[in-house]
């Protein structure tokens, strides 16, 4: 039998009103030229439910139980590297037939998305430690304080390296063609070395790296270009110098020289790349690059030098440019994405303390935020190691170099529990 046309909600009233008025269903199917079987069920829906609007519809009922759900759940929880087909296998036993698209359909719905494992430094307990210690130091460190650094690394440049991501409107089995693609080579097609600084000021001087770096080329660098930077970007009395541990920055020679000009030097935890600001700097270099498309070595140098002379100061002081990376994940565990700043307290048998702040509230893209939270993965041992616990409330704040500076009072939880449900 054909499906008949749904009455329009005109209809449907006056079916009611009619009703009301003290006619029959007959009368009123006769007059509205309805059956008298629909206007019954309009009349009872109506008597039940004070609406004559359809009532939600409940389809086909769902394959994986709710016990089945939570099962799932859980498993992929413990450990997120369950594949679909080992759900699959596992439900299966269990007495439940599903495929591999209602596995994801289904944990789509409980908040979990399959997504690539990003890779991120790894953190031992004496690494952990360390930057417990780096917190607690720079707890109360003002705002001026930390505009007052001259952050400073090294960074590799590919000539067709993947600098950046680049998206194209194409039609479906078009994605070869040549309009649509990024030649690559092998190794990058060649790289340069480069050697930069920067503040909250402005970017300072960067150079070309050209033959292998050691300790005594490293000291090199230095005396020529962290003085003339630190002039150039105009920097206070008792400026801070800040790089990583890398071993030709702590050989005693460049440690001595250091000691010989009194340079401030900010004590770094090791394993620590991405609490550098400076990551973000080099970032927008590549993107930058990649957009100017250098055929050669020699113009991939002359664009870098000149995309960094272009980049604005203003662009260090915006966000999200210096929250994402300057410091502000100390010590971080996933948590609650819903507030604008996630702050993790870490707990230790003497009290508690703030371990650290990451402020989102520039962020409007839930993905963002759980990238950068993602880039400092502390397993289980840790954590229980070093009772880390985590709590999330909503903080306001206008530094874009907040790095652990602010305390808030926070709820600590009194067990330890490594992830939320």
């Amino acid at each position: 039998m054909a499906k008949t046309k749904e009455l329009s909600k005109d209809t449907r009233n006056k079916i009611v009103d009619l009703h009301q008025a003290g006619k029959t269903e007959s009368a009123i199917g006769k007059q509205l030229g309805v059956k008298k079987s629909t206007v019954g069920a309009i009349i009872r829906k109506w008597k039940t439910y004070k609406i004559t609007d359809n009532l939600p519809r409940s389809g086909a009922p769902r394959k994986i139980s709710p016990c089945g759900v939570k099962m799932i759940t859980r498993t992929v929880s413990k450990n997120p590297r369950t594949t679909r087909g080992d759900l699959v296998n596992d439900l299966q036993r269990a007495g439940t037939k599903v495929t591999k698209a209602t596995i994801s359909n289904t944990l789509r719905r409980q908040g979990l998305k399959s997504c690539s494992a990003r890779r991120v430094p790894l953190l031992k307990p004496v690494h952990v430690r360390a930057r417990l210690k780096f917190a607690r130091e720079h707890l109360d460190d003002p705002e001026e304080d930390w505009e007052n650094v001259i952050w400073s690394d090294e960074t590799k440049i590919e000539l067709f390296g993947k600098n950046s991501t680049c998206r194209v409107w194409r039609r479906k089995n078009a994605e070869l063609h040549p309009k649509n693609t990024i030649p690559t080579v092998k190794h990058g097609g060649g790289n340069i070395m480069l050697w930069g600084c920067f503040s909250a000021k402005g970017p300072g001087r960067l150079i070309r790296v050209k033959e292998r770096m050691n300790g005594a080329m490293y000291h090199e660098i230095l005396s020529k270009n962290l003085l003339p930077s630190a002039r150039a970007l105009k920097m206070k009395r008792g400026w801070v110098f800040q790089h990583d541990n890398d071993p030709k920055h702590t050989a005693r020679a460049t440690k001595e020289w250091l000691r010989k000009k009194h340079f401030k030097v900010l004590e770094w935890p090791s394993q620590s790349p991405d609490l550098n600001p400076i990551e973000n700097l080099w970032r927008e270099l590549k993107i930058r690059v990649a957009q100017r498309q250098p055929q050669n070595i020699t113009a991939l140098e002359e664009i870098c030098m000149e995309e960094w002379a272009k980049l604005p100061a203003t662009l260090l002081d915006s966000e999200p440019f210096g929250r994402q990376r300057s410091g502000c994940l100390i010590l971080c565990i996933p948590g609650d994405t819903n507030g604008k700043r996630n702050e993790v307290g870490i707990e230790e048998a003497g009290g508690s303390d703030t371990g650290a702040i990451f402020d989102e509230s520039a962020k409007k893209d839930d993905e963002v935020f759980r990238m950068a939270v993602a880039d400092l993965n502390l397993n289980n041992e840790i954590l229980e190691t070093e009772k880390i616990t985590f709590s999330v409330e909503f903080v306001d704040g206008n530094n874009p170099f907040q790095a652990v500076q602010e305390v808030g009072l926070i709820l600590h939880f009194s067990e330890f529990a490594p992830f939320p449900d």
